[in-house]
């Protein structure tokens, strides 16, 4: 009896069970977005998952960023000066090429230096590779931290980035080699690579991204037309409902964009046995309003006041594993 409350108990208090605390491109608040000093800062805050972006250079490296161009928010060239308009596409630079750009420093000139205030710059800081950061997480020592990576391709840009097919083999192929698989999730606003990774990788979970904003909508609920985004599964056809088309699909993770979430929407999700986990949150305040309405974690550009807030509900909590960049 001891033995099985023993089961039980490491069952109910391990990770995957846990409130999923998502650093959102490690800890974009704190330090430059999707780089190694940024999961650093992750881990040793102690995360349930790394968030991240991916796109591929033109010799095959899957790489971690969140634009298909080098951005002039955060991109240096090699004389040290900020790019004045987007850069090359990723995809069009070979490894060696994309490492001549610096990006440990917001352009002090955009606003996004002033939003992310609290973020320390770290100069000569370069995009790394998927395979460097599954290798810092080995050195951290960290066998229990998961990965929410995100291919960044659009249907609207086809040109940019290697098609659905190619781009999801790539990254699978970097998960499989380096053995996080079964640590690994992979999402997507962009639903053909979802596909992709379900038929040929099925031991990787599939994370539905999705947005019903005035800003951006990757749904297109209100049309009879499948949006671009969704892989063919017209929400028409499924009553307007996101969570039915996500299960309809074959996804495991429902990710909506925070302020879409409602009590009705998260019922459906809970009935078609979705996960749900919202982006971005960075306000304590709106967090615990989510976790009131029953979301499985949270994606925060500031992992250490998601962890406070989980903290403050006397709920497990990822243990930290620092470690240097």
């Amino acid at each position: 009896m001891r033995l099985l409350l023993t089961i039980l108990l490491a069952i109910m208090t391990s990770p995957a069970n846990a409130f999923d605390i998502q650093g959102h491109r490690g800890a974009r608040g704190l330090w430059p977005e999707n780089t190694l000093p940024a999961f650093a800062a992750a881990l040793g805050i102690g995360v349930t998952t790394l968030e991240l972006d991916t796109g591929v250079t033109r010799d095959g490296v899957v790489v971690i960023s969140h634009d298909r161009f080098l951005n002039p928010k955060l991109a240096r060239d090699g004389t040290g000066k900020y790019l004045t308009g987007p850069g090359p596409l990723i995809h069009d630079l070979t490894w060696p090429e994309l490492q001549l750009y610096d990006v440990g420093r917001l352009n002090p000139a955009d606003a996004a230096a002033q939003q992310f205030n609290r973020q320390k710059p770290v100069d000569g800081t370069r995009l790394p590779s998927l395979a460097q950061l599954f290798e810092l997480v080995r050195r951290a020592g960290n066998d229990q931290v998961r990965f929410n990576i995100e291919t960044k391709l659009s249907p609207l840009a086809p040109r940019d980035t290697p098609g659905p097919e190619d781009f999801a083999h790539a990254l699978i192929d970097v998960v499989r080699a380096s053995g996080m698989a079964r640590r690994t999730m992979i999402q997507s606003f962009d639903w053909r690579t979802l596909q992709v990774v379900q038929r040929v990788a099925p031991e990787i979970e599939t994370v539905y991204l999705s947005a019903q904003q005035p800003w951006e909508d990757t749904i297109n609920a209100s049309s009879p037309a499948a949006s671009p985004w969704t892989a063919g599964f017209s929400l028409h056809q499924y009553g307007g409902s996101v969570p039915r088309a996500i299960a309809a699909a074959g996804g495991a993770v429902w990710s909506p964009f925070h302020g879409d979430l409602n009590q009705a929407n998260i019922a459906e999700a809970r009935a078609l046995g979705l996960r749900i986990v919202p982006w971005t949150v960075n306000d304590a305040t709106a967090m615990t309003r989510l976790i009131e309405l029953g979301v499985d974690g949270l994606i925060s550009d500031y992992p250490d006041v998601l962890r406070k807030v989980v903290q403050a509900r006397g709920w497990p909590l990822p243990a930290p594993t620092p470690v240097t960049p």
